[in-house]
């Protein structure tokens, strides 16, 4: 079965968000914030130790330093910017997950990190160079077809090529930007249907309604969604 993975920890202070212990029960990857766009040292440990108990992959969510805007907000940084920012981010979390007694399966950029990496092939090397000197058995999870996926391939970094269940695709493979409309897909039998053809064809329909042919190795599924635990059961028995 698909791997499915989700954006967790991403509460911070006493400020909650998203039901992180009831989703671990349907996902098989969970993306642990790591203190920049959002989280903090307590929620990463509890987070850690959660899913070590549960068996679920434990993956560095690493974002631009920029708590107030979630990590939404493009910044203009360099690809040693981007190397150093992964680098701290998901070494303070591997560091929760080796005194867990775990390792640390996966790195997956946050936000704007991502989007802005899977067009820009320098941010894409700085952060694949970071995903590397983690450890040789570390993935990398990245939008599939982009930039991210080809330093990965380029650098010789294992890579998970994602997929998205509940955002628009432009014509070109990448996720419509959430400051237009219809980004994100609020219904659950859209994205359901969304889900079902990306794993069984290989295709997703494009915003424009054009067809595109699609990598699916790992499905997000975002933990901040209200619907995410009831969602993601009925996409774990879907795809089962």
């Amino acid at each position: 079965m698909m791997d499915i993975n989700s954006d967790m920890g991403e509460g911070f202070g006493a400020w909650e968000m998203g039901n992180d212990a009831l989703l671990l029960d349907y996902i098989s990857s969970t993306n642990i914030a790591c203190g920049w766009h959002a989280g903090d040292p307590a929620r990463m440990k509890k987070l850690v130790e959660m899913a070590t108990q549960k068996k679920v992959h434990i993956g560095a969510h690493p974002g631009l330093p920029d708590l107030a805007g979630f990590g939404r907000r493009e910044m203009a940084i360099s690809e040693q910017d981007a190397y150093n920012y992964v680098l701290y981010q998901a070494g303070a979390l591997q560091a929760f997950v080796h005194a867990a007694g775990n390792r640390l399966h996966h790195v997956k950029p946050h936000g704007a990190l991502y989007n802005q990496a899977a067009k820009d092939i320098k941010l894409a090397r700085g952060i694949v160079r970071a995903v590397k000197d983690l450890g040789n058995d570390v993935i990398l999870y990245g939008l599939a077809g982009s930039c991210l996926v080809d330093a990965a391939k380029e650098l010789n970094v294992p890579v998970w090529e994602e997929v998205f269940a509940d955002r628009r695709y432009t014509k070109e493979g990448f996720l419509v930007p959430r400051t237009q409309a219809r980004a994100v897909i609020e219904d659950d039998s859209e994205a359901l249907k969304q889900v079902m053809g990306m794993s069984n064809n290989g295709k997703v329909v494009a915003i424009d309604g054009s067809e595109i042919t699609i990598q699916a190795d790992t499905l997000c599924i975002h933990g901040d969604n209200p619907h995410a635990v009831e969602f993601a059961k009925k996409i774990k028995a879907a795809l089962a």
